[in-house]
């Protein structure tokens, strides 16, 4: 009998993540599954895609149903995690997929978000310096949100070693369809996204300050985009060189910074990140270049954003809170086609 794991919002896209994941996962044991709109159907009816646990049934979201849990992850739209975390004990530990608690600034929640500010907990990106044992003492954890993932694995070393101005970053950030979650919205139906790219939220997306708030950078521009891709980020991150630096000195940095973490991998030279390369996995895929016209260093980022972005970064937070391998139930390959 492993340690005993709840899931708020597994109807959702990175709950049914969650879902796969954990499920396989040879230490922890699936005991409830809550929703709000699926209440009453099984798992294997909303996601037929998982057999192992299809006969679970998904219960409303209460703190009673989650609070027999060793742990429990909260895979809910912004603003729903707070109530329901106060109302939680203090014993049950609580890694939060969604935005409530990643921000330590009151000034940066009220500007992004607006409201009465709920408060940071642990911010969950174990390749930050220090963050690992952090991460492991804590009983609540605020998961990193998906293009801040892979924005800040790839710029954080290098305003870190100070070869990269911090004042001038510019990210475009590409990200797939289930990254705006399984709603039926309008704007995401087959026939609006697919053959279409469209920025979303640009000058304003609330991932600018935690991206900020985790890697060092001080002024930062960001252009996201919805892709006609079911999963996956792709980040190009620019930033202006400090001094002579060359492309070796930028790839040497990234080397070193990540040479013992099992879930980031900065490619060989000529070899470009991609998406797909990375599905299925907790991967994060990095390559750095200098442009030839500006010498601006690009680093290149690759996630998917329901994986590292999302579930898979979650249980990886998850393992280190329960004191288990890091790396347990998690895939460092992608699926391929």
């Amino acid at each position: 009998m492993g340690a005993r794991v709840a899931i708020a919002g597994a109807s959702g896209y990175a709950g049914g993540e969650l879902l796969r994941l954990v499920s396989a996962h040879p230490d922890l044991d699936v005991v409830t599954v809550t929703a709000h709109g699926n209440v009453g159907h099984s798992v294997g009816d909303v996601h037929p895609n998982i057999r192992s646990i299809a006969h679970l049934v998904l219960a409303p979201t209460t703190p009673e149903a989650l609070a027999e849990a060793d742990l429990v992850f909260l895979a809910l739209p912004h603003g729903a995690s707070v109530a329901l975390a106060a109302e939680l004990p203090a014993s049950v530990k609580i890694v939060d997929l969604g935005s409530d608690h990643r921000l330590t600034d009151p000034a940066a929640y009220a500007r992004y978000y607006g409201g009465d500010y709920p408060g940071g907990w642990t911010y969950g990106l174990p390749e930050l310096p220090g963050q690992r044992a952090r991460i492991a003492a804590a009983q609540r954890v605020a998961n990193t949100g998906c293009h801040a993932v892979a924005a800040i694995l790839a710029i954080a070393p290098l305003i870190a070693a100070g070869i990269a101005d911090a004042a001038d970053v510019v990210i475009t950030s590409t990200s797939g369809t289930s990254g705006a979650g399984r709603a039926a919205l309008p704007h995401l139906l087959g026939s609006e996204v697919m053959s279409d790219l469209t920025g979303y939220k640009v000058g304003v997306h609330r991932h600018v300050p935690e991206i900020k708030q985790a890697s060092g950078v001080t002024s930062l521009t960001m252009i996201p985009v919805l892709a006609p891709m079911p999963r996956g980020i792709l980040a190009s991150v620019s930033a202006r060189p400090v001094g002579a630096v060359t492309v070796d000195q930028v790839r040497d940095v990234l080397a070193t910074a990540y040479a013992a973490e099992p879930f980031v991998h900065v490619l060989p030279p000529g070899q470009q990140p991609r998406s797909a390369a990375t599905a299925g996995s907790n991967s994060a895929h990095l390559q750095a270049v200098l442009d030839q016209d500006s010498g601006r260093i690009i680093i290149t980022s690759a996630i998917d954003n329901l994986g590292k972005g999302a579930a898979g970064q979650a249980l990886q937070n998850a393992n280190l809170m329960l004191g288990l391998p890091e790396t347990a139930g998690l895939a460092v390959d992608g699926v391929a086609p």
